[in-house]
């Protein structure tokens, strides 16, 4: 009883256990951890070398030595490659350990594995971090002296930490400068006292700062520069230890500045001539000019309009949202925008969108803002919305439906079946008949069930046509469909012959390529000539520079669908002593279509039937 426990308790620990006996290292006693490892049960009495599962050939080859020279041995994180190129490795502590029943002869080996993937995958990527980290900040370091700009790291108390190549480009200054006294001295004499008050201000409050000043270049000319920097945290939050940032040469763009100022009535006569409500306000955001077009739209003057028009101009129910959005602007100089009705001059709301933005000059600040009538689209976009939402309503409440129905009519067909069985078994007919008859109503009772499970799938499988496409490997995705087919192939002695080489990618959706394979191929077996073994061929080739595929059988065939027809109708079905719904190939059919593709068919009745898939390049008929 306790050696009986002892093994249940062997067999169940999530360590792998195996026992390897007499020189040829056959199986003993395996437990399911290691039979994971082996990728599945171990004959026991069989060899190792035989039976190798997953293990690689130096293991089997290191296992003999350690049984040879009777030395235990351990191999941290060996990796175990499984099968399948999708498959993740896995890694074990191997450990081998000899092991001797009777005196000092060696009988057998131990074989313990210990799962640490998860320990051996957390080291990798601990290694790869550290090797990105290291790749990273070469490539800032690389990326800060080669951009145009100089770059600087200053400390809470304004000492210069750091400071790029550039700075003494610009500046003319030698590397044995001391950046924190000559940096000040350097500063335009009007700009000094704001820049450092600035600086220092954003250091003590612990935020970044943004703002220009002039600074002397090597051959004693002052150019404009834009300063930025933001702070690093890496302590407690409110306390930042450093401030990184850029100074950027800006002093052409200010000089573009000044001439488009100067060209301001320029400006303004474009506005006017913008077929769009255009203005600008101050700071406090009171109105100082409308365009010509404003006054047009509205039928107001600029006096009537006054300092707030176009929010006095907006619907009632949308003023107070409007002007408190407008005042949040104001106060965060952040943009505003919002889509509000605004009446026109004949007294009808139209929808507009309302953008406005801040600009920071010599001037001070102000506000341009434009007003865009987009009442058509907006009502276009509504009535396009609605019928969507209609649409999908719509075509949720089918779903449902039928979801519903096949779930509503499998608990009658349930209980008829179990009626059915429980009469059979305990009722007796004296019809000669009688055996027939049952036989009729149990395949009407299975024919039954399978048009309801197909009429499901087909709500299915209609889902998702929509499924993103992929570059797919088609012999792949065929071999994943004959796994689940191969109990029919082998009951039906078909062979299959595969020639994908003329084309053996599609790019298409992955749902829909399995449905139309499981399709064409079930079907050659389901439809398969009584007197013959089925025999199907698979082709994929380029036609007129376009992917196709066809797929070829031996089996009873069908009379093909008139090119004006159609074509396969769901539930429909010309063989009907073979079980089945009659939606497989409908299924196809519509998958096709959806993407631009076309199936055309070509049969002889008792001979076979071929199936070709145009994957694009939709022609008329089938």
């Amino acid at each position: 009883m306790r050696e009986h426990s002892e093994q249940t308790i062997l067999r169940h620990m999530p360590a792998g256990v195996a026992t390897l006996q007499g020189p040829e290292l056959c199986y003993g006693f395996v437990n399911e951890a290691m039979e994971t490892v082996l990728g599945g049960p171990a004959p026991e009495g069989t060899p190792i070398a035989k039976h190798p599962g997953f293990l690689a050939a130096d293991l089997l080859d290191v296992m003999q030595r350690v049984y040879e020279s009777g030395r235990p041995f351990m191999a941290k994180a060996y990796c175990l490659a499984l099968p399948g190129p999708d498959s993740p490795n896995r890694y074990y502590d191997l450990t081998l350990e000899p092991f001797r029943e009777t005196g000092d002869v060696i009988s057998g080996l131990l074989l313990f594995a210990v799962d640490v993937t998860a320990q051996e995958e957390a080291r990798q990527q601990a290694h790869r971090l550290e090797v990105e980290t290291r790749r990273l900040d070469t490539r800032l370091r690389v990326l800060t002296e080669t951009v145009p700009q100089i770059t600087f790291t200053v400390d809470a108390k304004g000492h210069y930490e750091y400071v790029s190549p550039q700075w003494y480009y610009f500046t003319g200054q030698p590397p044995t400068a001391a950046v924190d006294a000559i940096w000040p001295l350097l500063i335009h004499p009007d700009d000094r006292l704001r820049v450092l008050y600035q600086s220092e201000a954003a250091r003590a409050a612990g935020t970044g700062w943004s703002y220009e000043y002039r600074l002397r270049r090597h051959d004693g000319q002052y150019r404009w520069l834009l300063s930025r920097a933001l702070p690093e945290q890496l302590h407690t939050p409110g306390e930042p230890v450093f401030w990184h940032g850029a100074l950027t040469e800006i002093h052409d763009q200010r000089e573009l500045t000044e001439a488009l100022r100067r060209g301001e009535a320029e400006l303004r006569f474009l506005a006017d001539s913008i077929p769009e409500l255009i203005w600008t306000a101050t700071a406090e955001g009171f109105i100082d000019y409308y365009n010509r077009h404003t006054g047009e739209y509205t039928g107001l003057t600029q006096q009537e309009l006054g300092p707030t028009g176009w929010v006095n101009l907006l619907a009632p129910s949308e003023q107070a949202e409007a002007a408190r959005q407008w005042v949040h602007s104001m106060a965060t100089g952040e943009a505003f925008e919002g889509v509000f009705r605004m009446r026109r001059h004949d007294g009808q709301y139209r929808w507009h969108i309302i953008r406005a933005r801040q600009l920071a000059d010599g001037q001070g600040l102000r506000w341009f803002g434009a007003c865009t009538d987009v009442d058509d689209q907006h009502r276009l976009r509504e009535v396009l919305q609605t019928q969507y939402n209609e649409l999908a309503r719509t075509n949720h409440d089918l779903d449902t439906f039928v979801y519903t129905a096949s779930h509503d009519l499998r608990q009658p067909l349930i209980n008829l079946r179990g009626l059915f069985e429980e009469l059979s078994r305990v009722a007796s007919f004296d019809d000669p008949q009688a055996n027939s008859m049952l036989h009729m109503v149990e395949d009407a009772l299975a024919q039954l069930e399978l048009t309801i499970q197909d009429l499901a799938a087909t709500v299915q499988d209609q889902r998702g046509l929509s499924a993103p496409a992929e570059r797919l490997d088609l012999r792949s995705i065929a071999d994943e469909i004959l796994m689940g087919l191969r109990a029919q192939f082998v009951q039906a002695g078909a062979t299959l012959e595969f020639d994908l080489d003329g084309a053996p990618t599609l790019h298409y959706g992955r749902a829909n390529l399995r449905s139309i394979l499981h399709n064409l191929l079930s079907n050659a077996l389901k439809f398969a000539h009584p007197e013959r073994p089925a025999h199907i061929q698979v082709r994929s080739y380029l036609h007129d520079g376009q992917p196709v595929l066809s797929v070829q059988d031996n089996g009873l065939g069908m009379v093909v669908p008139s090119p004006h027809s159609p074509g396969f109708r769901p539930f429909t079905r010309q063989h009907t002593h073979v079980p089945g719904a009659g939606v497989g190939m409908y299924l196809v059919q519509r998958i096709l279509t959806s993407r631009g593709g076309h199936l055309e068919v070509t049969s002889t009745p008792g001979e076979g039937t071929t199936f070709t898939v145009h994957w694009t390049a939709a022609q008329p008929g089938i």
